[in-house]
């Protein structure tokens, strides 16, 4: 069986480094420095150097973002994945449950949106990108997800949930 390719569609986006992304990671390793040079002195440095080193590794990794979309037959995944090595599940939607896929400043969402609903940032957080909002039912709870799909991800949605995308 041959898939079609407007059935898959997969897109990586890098989210924006935050403003405070540099300076925290100077300090980082400022501290570091400042834990090795203890270390070398002290039973408690050693302590310290580990408890930093630890840190450090967390904070490093939770800078570096990205968001992985994959389209498979109108089923929906988004992926964060850290320091691009560390994979972790956003959404996994199967296509009966998607209501809606418009983009994020659309009036078509109004209808859709209730009060409480969760909302999940999956875009590069960059200005003047082209955001779409997906809507679906999880069980009783609707949650809406931010995201910037690329045309390859779009036509995978018109031709799996025509009915459901607002372009």
């Amino acid at each position: 069986m041959q898939m079609n390719d407007d059935a898959y569609a997969e897109w990586l986006v890098k989210r924006k480094d935050p403003i405070y992304a540099v300076p925290v990671k100077i300090l980082m390793a400022v501290l570091c420095l400042v834990s090795l040079l203890i270390a070398m002195q002290t039973a408690f440095g050693a302590i310290l150097l580990i408890a930093v080193g630890i840190a450090a590794y967390f904070v490093f990794i939770n800078l570096s973002v990205e968001f992985e979309y994959l389209v498979v037959e109108g089923d929906v995944s988004i992926d964060r994945i850290l320091a691009r090595s560390r994979r972790k599940k956003v959404l996994d939607c199967k296509k009966e449950e998607i209501q809606i896929v418009a983009p994020s400043d659309s009036y078509m969402l109004k209808d859709y949106e209730k009060t409480g609903m969760k909302v999940k940032d999956c875009t590069s957080g960059r200005n003047g990108s082209k955001t779409y909002a997906l809507i679906y039912q999880q069980g009783a709870d609707c949650v809406k997800i931010l995201f910037e799909p690329n045309e390859k991800i779009l036509r995978a949605l018109r031709h799996s949930v025509p009915g459901k995308l607002v372009r």
